[in-house]
C-alpha cells in the first residue's frame, strides 16, 4: 500500500508534468489552488481523476471530483489516501 509521502509524490509529479511543464517544482506547494487558481480545468481535472483511478487502483465517485477534494495536493492525497 502506497503510503502517504509516495501518494504525494506521485501526484505531484504527474500535475506538474501534465499540467505545468517547466514550472519551478519548488513553487508547487501542497496548499497550491489548482482548480480554483485556474490550473485545472475540467478536462484536465478528468485526466487527473482517471490518472488517479488506474496508478492507485481507487474509485473516485462523481460527487469527488469537486474542488473540496481536488483542488489541492493535500486534498488529493486525503481523497486516494482515505480509498486505499
Amino acid at each position: 500500500m502506497a503510503s502517504h509521502d509516495d501518494i504525494k509524490t506521485t501526484v505531484k509529479g504527474f500535475i506538474l508534468a501534465e499540467f505545468l511543464p517547466g514550472e519551478d517544482p519548488n513553487l508547487f506547494q501542497d496548499s497550491t489552488p489548482l482548480v480554483s487558481g485556474g490550473i485545472l480545468d475540467s478536462l484536465a481535472t478528468l485526466r487527473l481523476v482517471s490518472f488517479l483511478q488506474e496508478q492507485f487502483g481507487v474509485e473516485i465517485e462523481p460527487h469527488e471530483m469537486t474542488t473540496e477534494h481536488l483542488d489541492t495536493l493535500t486534498a488529493i492525497t486525503d481523497l486516494v489516501e482515505a480509498k486505499l
